[in-house]
């Protein structure tokens, strides 16, 4: 009996040697069919090195990467197992990609210039203490009024989905933040449902959180 991979590296490592038209380990990566997840897990079914499980931590850390999420661009194209073309990126996939590559930089310390507004804030505090005016007043005003403004949304009626109507394939609002957003389920297993984005991330979450329009 095969040792089973347990690390997601050994997993990616393991499908870019598997499926050289799909994964890569280096260079610019490519946009991943939408669902790929089932297909993988059906032509993995009689390998015992792979759990499902692990199968798709993998898939979720590799398609949340930078080098991944920076392939994920207008016009792109997203492939299959095989590497055949899938469907094309469009705006909105494109968009969602590139805000999530920003704030996981962030996150991370990459952006040098967030490293250096706390001493700005403080320079311009103590300059207005000295003046003696009240510090941010002007920036506080601004910030207000710019909640204000962008709080002025279109507001979308979402239709909560019955635990019947929960299916793979079906496409669904996903509730994760604020804004909705447009997803695939995936995989069904009890209460968790997996579905991936539009964006190509793989997310788990539960009926509570899945609508239609």
């Amino acid at each position: 009996m095969e040792t089973k991979r347990t690390s997601t590296k050994e997993i990616i490592a393991y499908l870019a040697e598997k499926f050289p038209a799909c994964f890569s380990l280096e260079g610019p990566a490519k946009p991943l069919k939408i669902g790929i997840f089932q297909d993988l897990a059906e032509r993995l079914t009689d390998d015992e090195t792979v759990s499902k499980t692990r199968l798709r931590q993998a898939l979720r850390h590799y398609t949340s990467s930078w080098r991944y999420l920076k392939s994920v661009k207008v016009g792109s194209v997203r492939v299959d197992i095989d590497g055949n073309d899938a469907a094309e990126i469009d705006q909105v996939q494109a968009d969602y990609a590139s805000k999530t590559l920003k704030e996981s930089q962030e996150k991370f310390g990459n952006n040098k210039q967030k490293d250096n507004k706390p001493k700005k804030q403080y320079k311009d505090h103590k300059a207005a203490k000295d003046q003696g005016e009240k510090p941010d007043q002007k920036a506080k005003f601004k910030a207000v009024k710019s909640t204000k403004r962008s709080n002025v949304k279109t507001e979308v009626k979402l239709q909560p989905v019955t635990a019947d109507a929960i299916i793979v394939g079906k496409k669904v609002k996903v509730q994760l933040s604020n804004s909705p957003m447009n997803a695939t389920i995936t995989e069904v297993s009890g209460k968790d449902i997996t579905v991936q984005l539009d964006s190509g991330m793989v997310v788990k979450t539960q009926v509570k959180n899945i609508f239609t329009e």
